[in-house]
C-alpha cells in the first residue's frame, strides 16, 4: 500500500468535491485514479470540525465500488448524509469541516491478542451477521481491551458470545489547513 501514499493526498479533496457537489444539487463521477492505484478497496471518510470533534464517519471494510476513487466519493457522501450520530452536512459547513480518508488493506484474522495494536491494526470483531469495527489510532483508545470492548459495544456483541477478529491496517490522507 505505500505507493499509494504518492497520490493519495488527492483523495480527502475527491471526497470533498463528492461532498460539495450533493450540496449544490449536481452529479459527480470521479475521474479514475492513475493505474494501478484505481483498484478496489476499502475505504472510511472521517469528517472533523474545526474543533477537532467527529462529525460523521462511515466506510466499507471490503469494496462495494469499481474503484478506490468511486468508493472514496461514495463513503464521503455517506459521512456527509447518511452518519445515523449526526444531521446531514449543511453548505455552510462544508468549508470548516476537515476531512480524512482511511485506506484499509484486506483483513486478515486474529488468534492471538499479542498481535494486535490499537496504534497500528484497526479491528473486525464479528458474531454471526453483527459486527462492529474501529479504525486504528483513535485518540484515548490506548489497549487492545478498551479497542475491544468499543467494537463489541459498536456490534452490540456481548462479550460472552462467540466472537472472533480480523485485524486490517490503514493509510490515512488528512486536509491540511488551508486545503
Amino acid at each position: 500500500m505505500n505507493d499509494l501514499s504518492t497520490i493519495g493526498s488527492g483523495l480527502p479533496a475527491l471526497a470533498r468535491t463528492s461532498i460539495a457537489a450533493r450540496l449544490e444539487g449536481i452529479g459527480f463521477v470521479p475521474d479514475p485514479l492513475p493505474a494501478p492505484f484505481d483498484k478496489p478497496q476499502g475505504v472510511f471518510v472521517t469528517l472533523w470540525t474545526a474543533k477537532e470533534q467527529l462529525r460523521g464517519c462511515i466506510g466499507h471494510i471490503e469494496p462495494i465500488r469499481e474503484s478506490l476513487a468511486e468508493e472514496v466519493a461514495e463513503c464521503a457522501l455517506l459521512a456527509a448524509f447518511r452518519d445515523p450520530r449526526f444531521g446531514a452536512v449543511t453548505e455552510g459547513e462544508l468549508e470548516e469541516i476537515v476531512v480524512e480518508v482511511s485506506v484499509l488493506t484486506p483483513t486478515e484474522r486474529v488468534t492471538d491478542l499479542q498481535s494486535l495494536d490499537p496504534k497500528h491494526y484497526g479491528v473486525v470483531v464479528s458474531c454471526g451477521g453483527r459486527r462492529g469495527v474501529l479504525l486504528p489510532d483513535i485518540r484515548g483508545v490506548d489497549t487492545v481491551e478498551q479497542q475491544l470492548s468499543i467494537a463489541l459495544r459498536k456490534g452490540m456483541i456481548r462479550t460472552e458470545e462467540p466472537w472472533v477478529i480480523d485485524r486490517f491496517e490503514v493509510l490515512k490522507f488528512m486536509e491540511t489547513a488551508g486545503e
